[in-house]
């Protein structure tokens, strides 16, 4: 066969090949690592690093709950990650947000495991919708991931969130704790959960929280600062610290370092001062380009800032700037 040919044949393969679904990418992913990490945090809870977005593991003697899922390239690592913790099935997931780097192994890792049956049913319910680990959400990430979006098709339905909320806030009582799935309205995104976990006293924030850059705010998806500041609020008002402000509540961000409430105290602040900066500098009449110019920033960028990449200073700096002049 001429190369010719062979090329127009493969075109012809290409354009007749059903689309595939692509959760929505963070403004900032940067590639996993080549290897998996698993860091005891305390009582039933493990931080899983390196498969997208932190993973919370919490085991125990009902079976295996997970906070995100990952990249769903890294969902056979993540498997074979969870099973040197237990035997015993991933029985929930829970999704923080709809992006990719937490919910792209949604369908693979829920396709593991099984649904814990209620009432008066014996064993694992054994319809196709329910032969599945049980996969929970805000309600925004269903909508999203079951709307398709400028020509693409919606995310496969094992994918989605079998079981929704749109309260305030969730809870169950599994492995032996109470766990208390919290909303955080228009945050990261509209769809934000964090996970506190109230006997091991862990919190699992999703991407509200992050130890590697500034906040993301995903304006496209829902996102705005004040929101932010809120969710970090909400885990400062949760957390308690032992004496002299170390350990006491530990906090799982969404991406970076395992900390306590001291880490995220710092974080909030300086949030909130570069936001009451550019408050200060939209109510003088200064125009975007200005506020950039004036680098509200400039004394935090050494620790957070990054001018390459998919989520620069400058980015954050327009979206606080986009947030604030939003109508309210």
């Amino acid at each position: 066969m001429s190369r010719r040919k062979s090329l127009i044949l493969c075109a012809l393969a290409c354009l007749m090949a059903p689309a595939v679904w692509s959760a929505p990418a963070a403004p900032a992913s940067p590639p996993p690592p080549a290897e998996l990490h698993i860091l005891p945090v305390q009582g039933n809870i493990y931080m899983l690093v390196g498969a997208g977005g932190n993973i919370t593991i919490q085991t125990g003697s009902d079976g295996v709950l997970l906070v995100d899922t990952g990249l769903a390239g890294m969902s056979d690592k993540v498997l074979a990650a969870v099973r040197t913790l237990s035997d015993k099935p991933i029985r929930y997931i829970i999704d923080t947000h709809v992006h990719a780097d937490h919910v792209g192994g949604n369908e693979a890792i829920a396709k593991s495991g099984t649904t814990i049956a209620g009432g008066n049913v014996v064993g694992d319910i054994g319809s196709s919708a329910s032969n599945q680990a049980t996969i929970m959400a805000f309600q925004t990430v269903l909508d999203r991931m079951s709307t398709p979006v400028a020509g693409s098709p919606p995310a496969p339905q094992g994918a989605w969130p079998t079981d929704t909320y749109t309260t305030a806030e969730r809870k169950i009582f599994f492995d032996d704790e109470g766990v208390e799935m919290i909303h955080i309205p228009a945050a990261h995104t509209d769809g934000d959960t964090m996970v506190f976990f109230r006997r091991s006293d862990v919190i699992s924030t999703g991407d509200i929280f992050l130890t590697n850059g500034y906040p993301i705010v995903d304006l496209d998806h829902g996102g705005n600062i004040q929101g932010v500041i809120a969710g970090l609020n909400r885990i400062v008002e949760m957390a308690i610290p032992q004496d002299l402000q170390e350990g006491g509540t530990l906090i799982i961000p969404g991406h970076g370092r395992l900390c306590d409430v001291a880490d995220v105290v710092f974080y909030q602040e300086m949030v909130i001062i570069i936001r009451d900066r550019i408050q200060d500098m939209i109510r003088k009449g200064m125009s975007l380009e200005q506020v950039k110019a004036a680098k509200p920033t400039r004394d935090y960028d050494p620790r957070y800032g990054s001018s390459s990449g998919s989520w620069t200073t400058d980015k954050f700096v327009a979206a606080v700037y986009t947030s604030l002049k939003a109508p309210h």
